[in-house]
């Protein structure tokens, strides 16, 4: 079974709007940063489940989210799970304390340095060139990357971090 799920890299001056994940319990994301967003609620849309969270996260409102891609998450320790990833620009609103962990704007090119998920660097390069709606699948054993694959075509991911 599939949950489905939303990430959102909200940007604004070069930077991301980045979540370190530390004051949440049995968090499988402790410690690491991400985007924001969340589960979907019953009846949401993708849409509606990328601005609820925003706003829930952050404070922040949602204009236009721009959906980039879908990511299969497959993994021997968690349940799996749908993503749909977002990017957005045009929001508005005041920063507010966010209950999951600390919210900070990060430039685009130090994200990859920061503590975040293996499988996080390819599709967050895949943002930062603009590439077209994609689907990418991040197969996981623990918190080790196994297999990837874009559109369906396996990636090389021999290299370690």
């Amino acid at each position: 079974m599939y949950k489905n799920t939303t990430l959102g890299y909200i940007e604004r001056d070069g930077a991301y709007l980045m979540l370190h994940r530390v004051k949440k319990e049995n968090d499988l994301n402790h410690d690491k940063w991400v985007g924001v967003g969340g589960k979907f609620e019953d009846g949401e849309s993708p849409e509606e489940c990328m601005c609820r969270e925003a706003l829930e996260e952050t404070g922040l409102t949602l204009h236009a989210p721009r959906l980039r891609g879908i990511v299969t998450f497959v993994s021997n320790e968690w349940d799996n799970e749908y993503m749909f990833l977002y990017t957005c620009t045009d929001f508005s609103g005041e920063l507010i304390e966010c209950n999951e962990g600390d919210l900070e704007w990060v430039p685009m090119e130090r994200v990859p340095d920061l503590p975040i998920w293996q499988g996080d660097k390819i599709f967050l390069d895949l943002l930062c060139r603009d590439a077209p709606f994609f689907s990418l699948k991040l197969q996981y054993e623990g918190d080790d990357l196994v297999y990837a694959a874009l559109d369906g075509k396996p990636l090389n991911i021999t290299e370690k971090d």
